[in-house]
């Protein structure tokens, strides 16, 4: 396990947003491009495209829509600076990371869950508003093979979606490479991980995008 990794793990209970994307980033799986900024100065130091999110970070606050504290669709540094001094008045302790905000397109989510019978759990659907909605999810025990992320891919309903749906750009391959590397990642990390939710995952023909992580240690 990398150093990085390790001491990322050493707290239990939930991690902040840059760092379970730092974690991703080190098994290869791809994120936004993201700063953490704590005063107003640090805004100039940036170096990401509009249009940015900006999101309170910390493990203390899990769901930050509930709090409002998620800005999606920031044009500019003007605005960037007006959002933040909002946010440092309304988390005064707390870091606030901007987001480079990702191109849209179909969205999945991927979740590791713990299983009292069978242990560490993969799951894998359609993702965004409509997870909930339509509950198009299917689960495998981890550790899964080639094989098995194919047959997830095939069992969801939704999976037009993967198909370029519409003249939508995007394909299973990258889909089915996350999935892998998602088990990987949860193989090694199994003594470690509680639960952990990719989502929205942004879907395109060569790639993904993690655009929203959460992770619980044990």
């Amino acid at each position: 396990m990398k150093p990085q990794i390790q001491t990322l793990l050493e707290r239990s209970g939930p991690l902040a947003e840059n760092e379970v994307k730092d974690l991703l980033k080190a098994y290869g799986i791809p994120t936004t491009t993201y700063a953490i900024v704590k005063t107003e100065n640090d805004l100039e130091k940036l170096d990401l495209k509009y249009p940015v999110a900006l999101k309170v970070c910390t493990p203390n606050i899990l769901h930050k829509t509930d709090v409002g504290g998620v800005q999606l669709d920031i044009q500019n540094n003007e605005e960037l600076k007006k959002a933040f001094n909002v946010f440092r008045k309304k988390f005064p302790t707390e870091n606030l990371l901007v987001d480079q905000m990702a191109e849209k397109s179909a969205e999945i989510i991927i979740g590791l869950s713990r299983d009292p019978t069978f242990g560490l759990t993969i799951m894998f659907g359609i993702g965004g508003i409509f997870t909930e909605l339509y509950k198009d999810v299917v689960f495998r025990v981890v550790p899964i093979e080639k094989y098995d992320a194919e047959q997830m891919i095939e069992e969801i309903k939704g999976k037009k979606l993967l198909e370029g749906f519409r003249g939508m750009k995007t394909s299973k391959k990258p889909v089915l490479d996350l999935l892998l590397k998602m088990s990987h990642l949860a193989e090694e990390l199994k003594d470690h991980i509680d639960q952990m939710d990719l989502n929205p995952v942004f879907v395109y023909e060569r790639n993904v995008c993690v655009v929203d992580a959460k992770l619980i240690v044990k």
